[in-house]
């Protein structure tokens, strides 16, 4: 028998009357004579509301204490999910990440993925049951539970995909595909029927909210291909797989990113080792550098920013500003009142002109980029905040016709 993987995000069980509409859709996948896995996110806002209460409890939560917390959001929707499957006449077990055999290593909060027995899933298959995950979590070598970051449970999804060869992945979300552009900002923007996981990975990593790019790179590395559709409507979708290079593509996909924070070490002295000893501890912090820009050297200095996710700019700009005290840097300022606009496309460094007409785009809508940074399937723009989807629809009209 074939088997399935599900994913249902937290909008799609955001209420018990939308679990019992999931329900009935896994029963129906299930009596087309498949073998179905699901993995859940929490319902709705609940992760949202689990941090709030942490927050009233404590400035900075530990960490430990807040994977432990953060995990049940995932355990109600298997529970509830299980109930509401088992309404219908059909068995289902439920497991949170640890019995699902996903073992991570022991960052909390942003865990890895270390390996998945899928002994337990197995069994439960083999019984004839429906198999009902929760996402975004796991168990560490040392027995502490972990969550995989945001948008976790895609990556679950994704490995637990792998890890038993499934025949498919399916990613059910509330809308029908992947877009052009985000719909709720550019209204013309289109679908795209099947896309590579090169150009997936970077809409993911720069703003658009479908997927995990952690998910979409492990579907990468182990080749697992993956569809994207609406959990409320049959039609559309988009394929996530191997895509040959075709004479002509150039840009397929525009995102804008507005969580994104920039960071500027100013008068910084210009010798080896300066960014090495910057982006060293950054690194060492698990924070991701995004753009890097260094001016020319005056004098022997020269001023250095970069930008990073604006939930890491609290952390990333106290390492930067011991850093930049020992430096004997002039100042270091932070600045959260960003975006960051990209355009994605395979083979796009290899047809001339690209750069120029995105920059022009935005230059006709009065927008300044700041800084610049590319590679061979995208080219990405940071601007002011106040201007990014203004920048979003004047780029897509440019390249989406």
């Amino acid at each position: 028998m074939p088997v399935i993987v599900q994913k249902y995000g937290g909008s799609s069980v955001a209420d018990t009357e939308k679990i019992k509409r999931v329900a009935e859709k896994i029963v129906n996948t299930y009596k087309n004579g498949n073998k179905v896995v699901v993995v859940v996110s929490a319902m709705g806002k609940s992760t949202d509301n689990l941090i709030n209460l942490a927050k009233q409890v404590h400035d900075s939560p530990p960490t430990r204490e807040m994977d432990l917390l953060l995990s049940t959001g995932e355990i109600v929707s298997v529970a509830l999910l299980c109930m509401a499957i088992e309404k219908l006449g059909y068995e289902a077990e439920g497991l949170p990440g640890f019995l699902a055999g996903i073992r991570t290593d022991s960052t909390h909060t942003k865990a890895r993925i270390r390996a998945i027995d899928t002994r337990r899933i197995l069994e439960e298959l083999k019984k004839g049951k429906i198999v009902v995950i929760a996402g975004f979590q796991g168990i560490s070598m040392e027995e502490n539970i972990t969550t995989l970051g945001r948008g976790g449970s895609d990556l679950t999804a994704i490995a637990i995909a792998g890890a038993l060869k499934a025949d498919i992945c399916e990613i059910y979300t509330d809308v029908p595909g992947v877009f052009t552009a985000d719909p709720n900002i550019v209204p013309d923007a289109r679908i795209i029927p099947v896309i590579s996981y090169q150009e997936m990975l970077e809409m993911a990593s720069t703003g658009a909210k479908v997927m995990q790019s952690r998910a979409v790179e492990f579907a990468q590395k182990y080749h697992i291909p993956f569809v994207v559709k609406s959990t409320f409507i049959d039609s559309g979708g988009t394929m996530v797989t191997e895509v040959d290079f075709k004479e002509g593509a150039v840009v397929s996909s525009v995102t804008l990113d507005e969580k994104q924070a920039k960071i500027t070490f100013f008068n910084v002295p210009d010798k080896p080792g300066i960014a090495a000893r910057i982006f060293g501890a950054l690194g060492e912090a698990s924070i991701n550098v995004d753009v890097i820009v260094q001016n020319v050297s005056t004098s022997g200095y020269t001023d250095l920013s970069f930008t990073v996710n604006i939930s890491d700019l609290e952390k990333a700009f106290e390492i930067s500003k011991t850093i930049g005290a020992e430096l004997g840097c002039k100042s270091v300022t932070s600045d959260n009142d960003i975006a960051k606009i990209t355009v994605i496309g395979l083979g796009m460094m290899n047809h001339p002109g690209v750069a120029a007409r995105m920059f022009k785009a935005l230059a006709e809508s009065n927008i300044n980029i700041e800084m610049i940074s590319t590679s061979e399937i995208k080219i990405s723009c940071i601007v002011r905040k106040q201007d990014g989807q203004k920048a979003l629809k004047a780029v897509h009209k440019e390249f989406i016709k």
